[in-house]
This record gives C-alpha cells, sequence and structure tokens, in this order.
C-alpha cells in the first residue's frame, strides 16, 4: 500500500539529516518511549507517516528540554504488517527494552495483540488509530475516533445527498463488521434502508463481481469502511465501470492513509467522508505542524490523520508526564484522568476520564483534487458510544473490549 517510494526515501533522509532517528546513545538516564508499528509490509502508508509523526513529537519535547529533565529515547519496532510481530516486540518492548510507555498498532487485532501484554507489565499504552469503539482498559488511551463521533454525523449528511437506500462494503474483521453495524443503525436511525451487506477479506483486489450485484440492486448511497492497499482497487474500479456519476460513495476509512492522493481526481472527487484532521484544515495549529513537518522531511504530502493522531498522542502523554511531575505508571494515568487537553494540528483533544477516549472535533469532508475539502466541522465530539459500556471511573479493574449492542 505504499503511496510513493520515492517520497518516503527522501523523507527518511531528511529524518536522519535533523536528528530525528532513534537516538542510540544518549548523555545521562533516557525516558523510553516504545513504538511497534507496520513501517514496513502492506499497511507501511498507514505506519511510515506515523512513525514519523511520533519522531517529530518525540524531538519537539526533547528540544524542549525533554521532560522530567532526561531526553525522550525511541524504541521502534517494525511489524512488516505481521500480527505475530506484534506480541514478539510487545514483550520485547516491556521485559528487555524496559519502556515507559507504548505507542502503536493501527489494526484492531495489532491492538488486541499489544494491550494484554502493557496490562500485564503495567506499562501504559496508547493507541492512536480510529476504530470500533468499545474498548475498556485503564492501561490503555485511545485517540481516534469512533463510530459515534465519526458514523453518526456522516450517514445523515451523505443520505441527505444521495437518498436512504444503502449499501455497505467492508472490510472482514471486527472493525468492518462492527463498522457496518453501526452504519445499519444510523442509516435506519435517519429513516433509511440498508439493502445490501457484504464483507471481503483484505487480501481482495477483484471487486467485479460485487459492483455488478451493485447495479442489480440499485441503491442511492454506497457507504465503504474498507481497508488496506487491496481493497483501494474498489473505487478505482467502480469509476472504470461507469458508476462514479451515478451512485455516489462514502466511506469510514478512505484517506485516512491518503489514499485520496493515490486516487485521480476523477476516481476520487465528491466522495464523502469525516474524520478528525485534514491537511486542508486552515488554522494556526495546521499551518505551524506542516511547516515543522515539512522543515524535518522536505515536504507535508505524507501527512495523513493517522499521522496527526499518533502525533497527538505523544504530545498528550507528555503532557501528562509533565503533570504528574513522574514517571510512575499511576501518576501519569491519574492526570491523564483529570481531563487533560492539548492542543494539536487537528484541534482540541481532551481526555475523557470515564473511557479514556479523546473528546475531538469531526469534520465533514468531500474529496476535491486530491485533497479534502471541509464542508462542516463539528467540535470536541463525546465517544458516548464507548461511555454506554464503559466507565473507568466506577470499574478502574474492567478489562473488556464491549461488543456495543446496537
Amino acid at each position: 500500500m505504499s503511496l510513493n517510494r520515492r517520497s518516503f526515501l527522501a523523507g527518511t533522509a531528511a529524518i536522519a539529516g535533523a536528528g530525528l532517528m532513534p537516538r542510540a546513545t544518549l548523555a545521562g538516564e533516557t525516558i523510553k518511549l516504545g513504538s511497534i508499528l507496520d513501517t514496513s509490509g502492506i499497511f507501511d502508508a498507514y505506519g511510515k507517516p506515523m512513525d514519523m509523526a511520533m519522531r517529530l513529537a518525540v524531538e519537539e519535547i526533547n528540544a524542549a528540554g525533554g521532560l522530567l529533565g532526561k531526553m525522550v529515547e525511541v524504541v521502534a519496532y517494525d511489524t512488516q504488517s505481521d500480527m505475530a510481530l506484534y506480541s514478539q516486540y510487545a514483550q520485547q518492548l516491556t521485559r528487555q527494552d524496559k519502556v515507559d510507555v507504548v505507542h502503536g498498532g493501527i489494526l484492531s487485532a495489532s491492538r488486541e495483540a499489544i494491550r494484554q501484554t502493557m496490562r500485564k507489565t503495567k506499562t501504559p499504552y496508547f493507541y492512536n488509530v480510529l476504530y470500533e469503539g468499545g474498548v475498556c482498559d485503564r492501561n490503555i488511551f485511545i485517540n481516534g475516533v469512533t463510530p459515534a463521533q465519526q458514523v453518526e454525523v456522516l450517514v445523515p449528511y451523505a443520505m441527505g445527498k444521495a437518498g436512504k437506500k444503502v449499501y455497505i462494503l467492508a472490510a472482514d474483521y471486527n472493525y468492518g463488521q462492527i463498522t457496518a453495524r453501526w452504519i445499519q443503525k444510523f442509516v435506519a436511525d435517519n429513516g433509511g434502508e440498508t439493502v445490501g451487506v457484504d464483507f471481503f477479506p483484505l487480501d481482495v483486489s477483484d471487486f467485479g463481481s460485487t459492483i455488478a450485484k451493485i447495479q442489480s440492486v440499485g441503491p442511492d448511497l454506497v457507504i465503504a469502511p474498507l481497508v488496506g492497499g487491496a481493497h483501494l482497487s474498489f473505487f478505482r474500479q467502480w469509476a472504470a465501470a461507469g458508476m462514479k456519476g451515478k451512485i455516489p460513495l462514502a466511506s469510514t476509512t478512505l484517506g485516512v492513509g491518503n489514499e485520496h492522493k493515490v486516487l485521480t481526481t476523477e476516481e476520487g472527487n465528491g466522495i464523502m467522508v469525516a474524520y478528525n484532521y485534514s491537511q486542508e484544515l486552515d488554522t494556526p495549529a495546521n499551518a505551524a505542524f506542516k511547516e515543522k513537518w515539512t522543515a524535518a522531511y522536505g515536504d507535508s504530502t505524507m501527512i495523513h490523520e493517522l499521522a496527526v493522531s499518533n502525533y497527538q498522542g505523544v504530545l498528550t502523554w507528555a503532557e501528562a508526564v509533565r503533570k504528574a511531575g513522574s514517571l510512575d505508571r499511576d501518576a501519569v494515568i491519574s492526570a491523564l484522568e483529570t481531563g487533560l487537553s492539548i492542543e494539536g494540528p487537528a484541534g482540541k483533544v481532551t481526555v475523557d476520564p470515564k473511557t479514556h477516549h479523546a473528546v475531538l472535533d469531526v469534520h465533514i469532508m468531500e474529496f476535491e483534487n486530491q485533497g479534502m475539502k471541509v464542508i462542516e466541522t463539528l467540535p470536541q465530539r463525546q465517544p458516548v458510544d464507548t461511555q454506554a459500556v464503559c466507565d473507568l471511573s466506577a470499574n478502574p479493574g474492567d478489562n473488556t473490549q464491549y461488543e456495543i449492542q446496537i
């Protein structure tokens, strides 16, 4: 799923030149930040910019004097998009490297491979990716949007533009399956009808028969929580089949890895999405972030939703360490549970003490000329789906991913 190998190689050269690569040796004791991401393999278009963003945040922290009088050292592992390596590296970070915090995971399966190890070893863990909701664990903090923050606003907007008969195409694992149910709920809540639901393994890239099936059903709108490089083929094949101007498309995932920059304007223009971040956000904070990124890496084309979420996750952790005045796990968690906030490139990020999820701005957007045009901003949306099942203030020992009853 690599977007642009040449620009990535240029970016990594810039990282080395800017001093953002992992420090092999640092004077005195360091604070160790562990990272586990797919920086190669089929999900590298998500993982590489996330890694770059994490290093940029750490460099900023160190340039400002570090934390508690110490520099932050990155200890990073590349899983090569192999789920088995997530468990292996989670254990290595906690048992051998003895890191103070871990940021990592992309797919929900990778999060769950990391989470129990972090809980067992009492290592604070940040998962900085949009997901299906429901995780309730005092040791984890989640900075990505959940369905109640994202899908609940995307569905009525898309139906208002397209119509009430909706067809759903989703990735065949827990994110896609659960998100498809949320879409069906919000379609019904807005007076619509789901006329078809299909699931696809992550390696499926031929959607010809599916497109023919959709043509025969004749929905008003297709919503596609598809994931990864293989699934990107659907949007190309849809346009090639002449369907682009006939039935509108929306997605809960397309663009979080900059896929809209790979699609042509003919393939992408008009697709509807809702996320926490767009490069087109016209704010001083976003402009400053893009300037920092460009100074470090040469250009800002690789910035995407998940990279910004990872950046904001590192800054949130750092602010908690400052507030706690300690690296002690319980002190840091208690600091986060005060409703701590930071200002990031995507706006204000506030930790919800009850669920350890983030309260975030969400922007309804449409793809336009390989960018994301902001149509409407909905400020500080709460993760009400997970709040319905998770209360860590009342039950701090909870360790569940709830399947929220929809």
